[in-house]
């Protein structure tokens, strides 16, 4: 049973990227097209997190004043 779950979350993950962002690849391209499959779920997982950022009522937080100056070498 575990790893039907693991295919199930698997599959409802490709079927939330096809229904955000089409089914079809645009780039014609051997190279082009694992870029493109790439982008399109580099995009979801952004989604995801603003989605659940909004739900949840959390900020992001940023430490880069925080962090003490480096000197150039």
């Amino acid at each position: 049973m575990a790893h039907y779950h693991l295919r199930s979350n698997a599959e409802s993950t490709f079927a939330a990227i096809k229904a955000e962002f089409g089914q079809r690849l645009r780039s014609k391209t051997d190279t082009a097209q694992p870029n493109e499959v790439l982008l399109k779920v580099l995009c979801h997982n952004a989604c995801c997190l603003v989605r659940s950022m909004h739900e949840l009522g959390i900020g992001p937080t940023f430490w880069a004043n925080d962090a003490p100056a480096q000197k150039a070498p």
